[in-house]
C-alpha cells in the first residue's frame, strides 16, 4: 500500500442536527466510504428488504431511548453526506449488525474478521509529564485507513470532545474536556448474540459526554450489550480502570504495581475467566503476547513520556502478528492491519494519531483547543 494521508480533522457546533450536517458536508466522500463498507451488510448477508427495515428498526428504538438526539446527528451526517440514514445507522451498529446475523446463524457473517486492538494506560505516578497517558493501536480492515476521521465536538450541553472514528459514526476512541479518556477493544464470550442492547459506539458516545468519571463508569458498565467488549478509562485527575464487559455484566481490572494497565483481545480479570468461555483466541491468538509485549516495552523505563508509548506499540514482535501489523490477508481474504495509533493526554487536551503505523511514523496532534499540527517522522 502507499503511504497514508494523515486522518482529516472535522470541527461541528450547534444543534445535533447541525453538528451532524457539518460532519456529513466535511468528509462527505470518507462518509460515503463507511457506507459502502457497512451499508449493505445486511443485504450481503442475506437480509430481505423487510428484515432489513425490521433490524434497522429495532436499533432506532434502542438508540431513541438510550439518547434520541443521538439519531437527529446521524439525520444530519445522512443528509450532509447524502446517504440514507439507514447506512449511518448501520455504521452505528455495524457489531451488533454481525451480533444479529450471528445469532440467526448466517454464515457469511464469518465473512469479518475480529476488531482487535491493543491498549495501554499509563497512571501519573509512571508518567514523565506528571499526566495521565492513554493510547491504543486499533486492529481492523485496512481499507479504514481511507474512511477514518478526527471529529472535535463543541458541545453546548456538557464538554467538547475529540474522538477517533470511522466516518459516519458518532465516536471510538477519544477524550473530553473534562478530563475522560476511553478506548475499546475486541471480546467474545458465549454470552454473546444472546440479546440485543445499544450499539457499543454510542456507549463510547455517551462515556464521552459525560462531566463526571463516576457517570462515565456507569454508561460502561450497566448498559446492555449485544455482545463482549473492553473498555479503558482514563481520568485525568490520576485514575484508571478497565471493564470487561460482556453483555450483561462488567469485570472490573484496576492498575498494577507498576501503575500500568494494558489489555489485549482476551479475557484476563479471575473472575470473568471463572464464570465465561472466551470464543475469540481462535480470532486472535496473538493477544497472549501483545499485551506482554507492550508491558514489558513500558517497563524498561521508570518515567514514560507519550514517544515511550508510540514505541511499545510499534513493537514489531510476532512479524504480521505484532502488536504493529503490517497489512496482511486475514480472514477470508480480508486485508487487514493495524490501522491507527492513538496516543492522548487528557490533562492537556491532546491526540497523536499516525495512520498505518507499520508503514508510516507521521503523526498529526489534534487538539481540544488548536488547530492540528503534523509533527515530525
Amino acid at each position: 500500500m502507499q503511504k497514508p494521508q494523515q486522518f482529516p480533522f472535522v470541527s461541528v457546533s450547534g444543534t445535533p442536527f447541525e453538528r451532524g450536517l457539518q460532519y456529513g458536508q466535511q468528509v462527505a466522500d470518507r462518509v460515503r466510504g463507511s457506507a459502502r463498507l457497512y451499508g449493505q451488510t445486511l443485504v450481503n448477508l442475506g437480509y430481505s428488504n423487510s428484515a432489513r427495515a425490521q433490524l434497522i428498526g429495532y436499533f432506532e428504538k434502542q438508540i431513541a431511548d438510550f439518547a434520541p438526539h443521538y439519531l437527529e446527528e446521524m439525520r444530519g451526517i445522512a443528509q450532509g453526506a447524502n446517504v440514507p440514514f439507514e447506512d449511518i445507522v448501520m455504521v452505528n451498529a455495524r457489531t451488533e449488525v454481525l451480533a444479529k446475523a450471528r445469532a440467526e446463524k448466517v454464515q457469511a457473517v464469518d465473512a469479518e474478521p475480529g476488531d482487535g486492538c491493543t491498549g495501554a494506560l499509563i497512571l501519573p505516578e509512571r508518567s514523565a509529564s506528571g499526566n495521565l497517558l492513554h493510547g491504543q493501536n486499533w486492529d481492523w480492515r485496512a481499507e479504514c485507513v481511507d474512511t477514518s476521521i478526527v471529529l472535535r465536538v463543541r458541545n453546548d450541553d456538557g464538554p467538547d470532545f475529540l474522538t477517533f472514528v470511522e466516518a459516519g459514526g458518532l465516536a471510538r476512541s477519544g477524550m473530553n474536556s473534562a478530563g475522560v479518556s476511553i478506548t475499546a477493544n475486541y471480546l467474545e464470550s458465549d454470552r454473546d448474540f444472546t440479546q440485543l442492547g445499544v450499539p457499543l459506539s454510542l456507549i463510547r458516545r455517551k462515556v464521552l459526554e459525560q462531566t463526571h468519571f463516576s457517570l462515565a463508569m456507569k454508561a460502561v458498565a450497566t448498559t446492555p450489550k449485544s455482545c463482549s467488549n473492553n473498555i479503558m478509562l482514563g481520568m485525568a485527575e490520576g485514575f484508571g480502570i478497565d471493564f470487561e464487559c460482556t453483555t450483561n455484566e462488567a469485570f472490573p481490572i484496576y492498575p498494577g504495581a507498576d501503575q500500568l494497565i494494558v489489555h489485549a483481545n482476551h479475557w484476563m480479570s479471575p473472575v470473568a475467566l471463572g464464570k465465561l468461555v472466551d470464543g475469540g483466541i481462535a480470532n486472535s491468538p496473538d493477544s497472549h503476547y501483545r499485551d506482554w509485549r507492550v508491558r514489558k516495552l513500558l517497563n524498561q523505563k521508570d518515567r514514560l513520556g507519550r514517544q515511550d508509548l508510540k514505541d511499545a506499540f510499534f513493537d514489531s514482535f510476532g512479524g504480521q502478528y505484532a502488536v504493529c501489523r503490517p497489512p496482511r490477508i486475514g480472514s477470508n481474504d480480508n486485508l487487514s492491519a493495524t490501522v491507527a495509533m492513538v496516543i492522548m493526554e487528557p490533562a492537556v487536551g491532546e491526540m497523536d494519531v499516525t495512520p498505518l503505523p507499520a508503514l508510516n511514523r507521521v503523526f498529526t496532534r489534534y487538539s481540544l483547543t488548536a488547530e492540528p499540527q503534523q509533527l515530525a517522522a
